[in-house]
């Protein structure tokens, strides 16, 4: 049981290579939501956040 569930997990990181980005950027841009909610700054902090997520988006692992 322990080996499928391995192989299962294995099998999916080899065919999407981007989904170990996506579990480094998804926290970010949740971050960046909940810090836009802040007056004045949360905005332009939100975008440097998206903006740091999307670079590490188009990094070919």
């Amino acid at each position: 049981m322990l080996f499928k569930t391995f192989a299962l997990l294995l099998s999916a990181l080899m065919l999407s290579s981007c989904v170990l980005t996506k579990v480094v950027t998804v926290p970010m841009r949740v971050g960046g939501a909940v810090i836009s909610i802040i007056p004045v700054v949360g905005e332009s902090i939100d975008e440097a956040i998206d903006e740091a997520a999307d670079v590490i988006d188009t990094i070919p692992i």
